[in-house]
């Protein structure tokens, strides 16, 4: 398999963070959508990432896709997503939380890094702030010692991580020193682990 994409985005992060936290070997091409268009187009007609180039050379696009098939092969006791039930429907529901911010926090990224400071929707750059930042707040709320749903790692963890670190990497100042210590302990615990130590932005 071949991923294609920055570790640097959370969407390509958790797709590489399942991937290593599952076994499963990968060969990974770190082609940006700004530096890399043509060639990220290639594989995706729409000119974004992630991209995993299957075996067989099928291509699979976007995380969520990328992510249900890598469970897919994992099998129902090990997938990150649990198969079915209450179990089920939490996690889901944190993850939409996690890619509700991350939605967020890259539009705000694409913004001040292509846009000239004089040109910046100023407005709508703090309307997604403000969104981004309340979704953190909710997953701050709803994290505790441990993992977000439950005694194990989930598709949850994964992407609430990628997000957080994806903000403290490209607009650290939405992340205050003194808040969200919940979440930040949870960034700890992962990161010390091997597939988000080997895919840190």
């Amino acid at each position: 398999m071949i991923l294609i994409g920055r570790y640097v985005s959370p969407f390509v992060r958790r797709v590489a963070v399942s991937l290593k936290t599952l076994g499963i070997a990968y060969e990974h091409r770190p082609l940006s959508t700004i530096d890399n268009r043509a060639e990220v187009q290639a594989v995706n007609p729409l000119g974004r990432v992630p991209a995993l180039i299957l075996d067989d050379g099928e291509v699979l696009v976007d995380s969520n896709p990328i992510l249900d098939y890598l469970d897919e092969l994992a099998g129902p006791e090990r997938a990150l997503v649990p198969p079915s039930g209450a179990e089920r429907r939490r996690v889901l529901q944190l993850v939409a939380f996690g890619l509700g911010v991350a939605d967020k926090a890259v539009a705000c990224f694409i913004e001040r890094k292509l846009r000239p400071a004089d040109k910046q929707h100023q407005a709508m750059l703090e309307r997604y702030a403000e969104q981004a930042v309340a979704g953190l707040r909710h997953l701050e709320d709803l994290c505790a010692d441990g993992w977000l749903a439950g005694p194990r790692l989930t598709q949850a963890d994964i992407t609430a991580v990628a997000v957080l670190d994806f903000i403290a990497v490209t607009w650290p100042e939405m992340l205050p020193a003194d808040g969200f210590p919940r979440l930040r302990g949870l960034c700890r615990r992962a990161n010390a682990l091997p597939a988000f130590a080997e895919t840190h932005p």
